[in-house]
């Protein structure tokens, strides 16, 4: 699993969450998600994401902590690894979306106006500070993606280029559509290359997920902070 990751840039970490156990973290995660915050993001009155779940939820601060997710964690980063982002999003029948092929590039930090020439292009997302952080920062990140249901052929999802995150080598590898389970995690380094497809029409599954951003150390560059670092362990 370390050896895919190196290699191709994600791995799929299965059985992570028992069924029960992903249901009871979705029943928990909606309860919180139901203040009417401006980081819980809606169309159309329903609930699709969040932008802040640290602030909004912080229980998924213990989330990395599970053994199997902790000894990944420290190996891959170091034992100073901190949770420093925590998203949520679905795609709700009929309430759906897709993405282009991209690469995650942003970082949340406190204050996104300091002179800089390692962190550029400042966002404001939800009320947060962001900017796009400098390859050598984002080449030493992880983000763990916990499907709390199943990811099918039918409801839109992700796609990935094997290998695509090593930016100086051009991957030719052909992309590669990922299913799982509910309670499975996906490991992913921020630069892979990745999109993800519109649900069919005749869909009747959410895609929920918590997606967990990852840095080696509680320090930046240029005196910036992030907006948040939790440690792991």
């Amino acid at each position: 699993m370390l050896d895919q990751i190196h290699r191709l840039g994600f791995a799929l970490l299965p059985a992570i969450l028992d069924n029960r156990d992903a249901d009871k973290l979705g029943d928990r995660l909606a309860m919180a998600l139901n203040a009417d915050r401006p980081a819980v993001l809606r169309s159309r009155g329903q609930m699709y994401g969040s932008r802040d779940l640290i602030s909004l939820w912080p229980e998924v601060c213990e989330l990395p902590r599970r053994p199997a997710l902790h000894d990944l964690l420290v190996t891959l980063l170091g034992p100073q690894v901190g949770l420093v982002r925590a998203l949520f999003f679905d795609k709700p029948p009929q309430r759906s979306w897709s993405l282009p092929w991209h690469r995650d590039k942003t970082i949340a930090v406190k204050d996104n106006t300091l002179a800089s020439e390692q962190f550029q292009r400042p966002t404001t997302k939800a009320g947060i500070p962001h900017v796009e952080a400098p390859q050598s920062l984002l080449e030493q990140m992880l983000t763990l993606r916990i499907h709390l249901d199943p990811m099918t052929p039918a409801n839109g999802p992700l796609s990935v280029i094997p290998g695509s995150h090593i930016l100086e080598r051009e991957s030719q590898a052909a992309p590669v559509e990922l299913h799982c389970a509910a309670g499975d995690v996906l490991a992913m380094r921020p630069l892979i290359s990745h999109s993800s497809s519109a649900p069919h029409a005749d869909n009747t599954l959410h895609r929920r997920i918590v997606h967990l951003e990852f840095a080696p150390r509680p320090t930046l560059p240029d005196r910036y902070q992030w907006q948040w670092f939790q440690a792991v362990t």
